[in-house]
């Protein structure tokens, strides 16, 4: 019986020896998809802001400039996509009468000059027809994708906000084969509201961001309204994700509530999503609401992080920026508002300028865009 027992265990340990072989690569891999590489340095925006340059800061004389989106063409042209409305339309005007222009440069943090409007009114009658804003262009490919907020109404000029264009806020994409247009606008929005009351997006979407994922799908971060808090206002104010298999859709939406916060209703806007490639993981800059996040006790940029899209936290180094601004050649001065954050990365995907909106606290002045320039990093998306 000796001998017998022998040979058992020696077939039992060679069959889990095989079974080891057979499985482990199947281990690394999962290991590998499941976390971020150990050894890459962690965004640190707050230390890699650099002092602005005046020619960095862009106007358009007789509107105010909000948002601010950055793409570069093949000619090394750069072209800076802006949601713009009159003075005389007044600070609410943004509902109501914003249209997204269109600026170019030759330096990512030189002087703009005003080109053209890329997404022109086009009547009441259209979900887009009175107001574009919340620019966000990307390219893919040999085209260009400008990914905008829209809406339509009465366009009435309120004391607040005219709650009939802020609850038809829609999300739409237009395509162009080069910057200069022509755009491509589609007669339906892209990402329209839920139609079940109880939908965290039932009542208005808006603030797009769009980032082809590790999975080579196009994920589209945005703001969502639902209609469970007493109107006009509604609420709670959320961020859900939808996915496509193409930029242009037809993206399929999550209803699972992301970044929320507890005991708050409204905690963040304006989000920036993109995925980092050498990381290995997914990263959103958001701004936040009352800087509770923070801790600033006022509104800030802050970072988050996630390893599927899905499960947020708060990046290692939160704050990106408080509202302070550090000029090359004058003092440096804090903001009312700076809002809207974008990037801009160089061919190498490293983050080398962080867009912003901003409103300063010279009484009368009209906002503008400012493009703060980065301290290089090892990233590559």
């Amino acid at each position: 019986m000796k001998p017998k027992r022998q040979n058992s265990n020696w077939l039992l340990g060679t069959l889990a020896s095989a079974l080891c072989l057979l499985f482990s690569p199947l281990t690394v891999i999962a290991q590998v998809t499941a976390r971020p590489a150990a050894n890459v340095t962690d965004l640190d925006f707050a230390r890699s802001l650099q002092p602005i340059p005046e020619a960095a800061a862009f106007r358009d004389p007789g509107y105010y400039v909000w948002c601010g989106s950055m793409v570069q063409d093949d000619k090394g042209l750069y072209h800076l996509f802006y949601s713009r409305y009159k003075k005389s339309s007044g600070r609410g005007g943004w509902l109501t009468h914003s249209e997204i222009a269109h600026a170019v440069g030759t330096s990512a943090t030189g002087s703009f000059v005003f080109h053209d409007v890329s997404l022109l009114p086009r009547g009441s009658r259209w979900w887009d027809g009175t107001t574009t804003h919340n620019p966000t262009v990307k390219r893919f490919g040999s085209k260009y994708y400008l990914y905008y907020m829209g809406n339509t109404g009465d366009q009435k000029l309120t004391q607040g906000l005219n709650w009939m264009h802020r609850n038809n806020q829609r999300i739409g994409v237009a395509v162009a084969n080069s910057p200069d247009g022509p755009w491509q606008r589609s007669s339906t929005p892209l990402i329209d509201v839920s139609a079940d009351p109880a939908a965290p997006d039932s009542l208005a979407v808006t603030n797009p961001s769009l980032d082809q994922g590790r999975d080579g799908r196009y994920y589209l971060l945005y703001k969502a309204v639902g209609r469970r808090n007493p109107l006009p206002f509604g609420g709670p104010v959320v961020h859900l994700m939808a996915i496509a298999d193409s930029p242009t859709g037809p993206f399929t939406k999550s209803r699972v509530e992301l970044l929320t916060v507890p005991g708050s209703a409204f905690p963040f806007e304006d989000p920036f999503f993109w995925f980092d490639r050498k990381r290995d993981r997914y990263f959103v800059i958001l701004k936040d609401m009352k800087g509770v996040v923070s801790g600033l006790g006022h509104a800030s940029l802050v970072l988050y992080q996630s390893l599927d899209a899905k499960n947020w936290e708060p990046a290692p180094h939160l704050l990106v920026s408080d509202l302070d601004l550090r000029w090359q050649n004058r003092p440096a001065e804090v903001v009312s508002n700076l809002e809207r954050p974008q990037l801009f990365f160089n061919k190498d995907g490293d983050p080398i300028v962080l867009l912003a909106a901003v409103q300063d606290k010279v009484p009368g002045a009209l906002p503008y865009n400012i493009r703060i320039p980065l301290a290089t990093t090892s990233s590559t998306r």
